[in-house]
């Protein structure tokens, strides 16, 4: 039986907000969510704009608190103050912008930064920011300024960061939002490699189909609900039902189906061999 890191049953979020005439209002964002992350699994999470998937990210390391149902980190409830600070050394946060991350004027630094509020002692903190930066491919620049970095190495520094405080589970509010191919790519990467290298369960709130083709289960929200929820190649067989939610398919499984190729086709690799299959069958 899978060991459950984080377990949401049946959360619903509501934010209290004013308007232009100060006038306090309930706007609600998440609905009898219902949802369980296991021990080494990466998930990711999908959702068009206001669909309630960042509100979930936050409520994962109790930065946010449910307004309703109840959210626990290995058994741990998120409601409980007094144990905030634990439940983020299990689960830590990686945001959109990684200049917002960033606190020291030098790469290791930064990572140090957090085990140092830890209490960790500097021999300790020593070792686990090396290890850190390496498990990012980072180490290198370790002596860098971060304000010298392309965004793709300061988000990985970020990761370093949450890595160096030893957590358990990851979770990434669209990471790669703000990023151009290549850091896209080095982000992924990195995220991939801890994940079945370091055994780090990984939690991935995106908005690009090409990364959430690469997790163990793809989760679809839609108005502050869970609405679809299965592996990658479950998810994606449903071209219709995901664009009635205003998301699309990974851009090779979109061209295999305008070929006529019913096969479930993901990734460009498996596109390539489909069409190749096809051309040969032509002949």
């Amino acid at each position: 039986m899978s060991e459950k890191i984080i377990e949401f049953n049946n959360v619903s979020f509501v934010y209290d907000i004013d308007d232009e005439e100060d006038q306090a209002q309930s706007v609600p964002a998440l609905f009898g969510i219902d949802l369980e992350i296991n021990k080494g699994e990466f998930v990711a999470v999908l959702g068009h704009n206001g669909s309630g998937k960042s509100t979930l990210a936050k409520l994962c390391n109790a930065i946010y608190e449910p307004t309703s149902g109840s959210v626990t980190v290995k058994g741990i409830q998120a409601t409980d103050e007094d144990k905030a600070d634990e439940i983020r050394r299990i689960v830590g946060m990686v945001f959109q912008n990684p200049d917002n991350q960033i606190v020291a004027t030098i790469v290791e630094d930064d990572v140090a930064f957090g085990p140092e509020n830890l209490g960790v002692e500097p021999k300790e903190i020593r070792r686990r920011v090396d290890e850190a930066l390496k498990a990012v491919n980072m180490y290198d620049l370790r002596h860098r300024e971060p304000y010298k970095l392309s965004g793709g190495q300061k988000q990985r520094v970020a990761i370093a960061g949450v890595i160096a405080m030893q957590t358990e589970c990851i979770v990434l509010d669209e990471p790669t939002a703000m990023l151009d191919p290549m850091g896209r790519a080095e982000v992924m990467q990195t995220v991939k490699r801890l994940n079945k290298e370091l055994g780090i369960t990984v939690v991935l709130v995106t908005h690009f189909m090409d990364e959430a083709v690469q997790a163990d289960r793809v989760v679809v929200m839609d108005s502050g609900k869970i609405v679809m929820q299965g592996t990658p190649r479950e998810i994606f067989s449903q071209a219709e039902a995901l664009r009635s939610y205003g998301l699309d398919v990974p851009q090779s499984t979109d061209l295999c189906h305008l070929l006529g190729i019913q096969k479930s086709v993901l990734t460009v690799d498996e596109c390539v061999d489909e069409i190749a299959a096809l051309l040969g069958g032509a002949q």
